[in-house]
């Protein structure tokens, strides 16, 4: 039995802030683990990215009126903001330096504010748009995606 999509989506949202929130805790000195962890984080990201933006989120824009399309546009503007700009820059700097600590907290917080924007505004509204079928096929289909792109 799988999830339905919102279930499936609060669940990398929760791995990703446990992750996040294991770098933030590092040292300077810890420029192993930073590394590992950060790999974990943006192979994470990635994913996540790829099936909202190939799967929820379309059926939540195209099932929506004005504001679901304003939503859905700020959602892939963030999702531009950490994948093109903040996560680069953080896998280009060295794990054992203060910057890198900043550059981690920077992305931690916009990871945290989209994932509770989405949580709060687009998930309750997803969850009336589509009934528990229509959701449970697009967690399928999110599934199915997600396990191509498993490391």
């Amino acid at each position: 039995m799988s999830d339905n999509a919102i279930n499936l989506l609060k669940q990398d949202h929760k791995k990703v802030k446990q992750l996040l929130g294991q770098l933030t805790d590092t040292t300077n000195r810890a420029q192993k683990t930073r590394t590992d962890l950060l790999g974990e984080i943006a192979n994470e990201l990635r994913v996540h990215t790829k099936i909202e933006e190939e799967i929820f989120y379309p059926a939540f824009r195209d099932a929506g009126k004005h504001d679901e399309k304003q939503m859905y546009h700020e959602a892939v503007e963030e999702h531009r903001a950490v994948e093109e700009l903040v996560l680069p820059d953080l896998e280009k700097t060295d794990p054992g330096s203060d910057q890198f600590a900043g550059r981690a907290k920077v992305l931690k917080e916009l990871v945290e504010h989209h994932a509770d924007e989405e949580e709060a505004d687009i998930f309750p509204k997803a969850e009336k748009m589509f009934s528990s079928d229509e959701l449970l096929a697009m967690g399928q289909q999110m599934a199915e995606l997600k396990g191509r792109f498993a490391p």
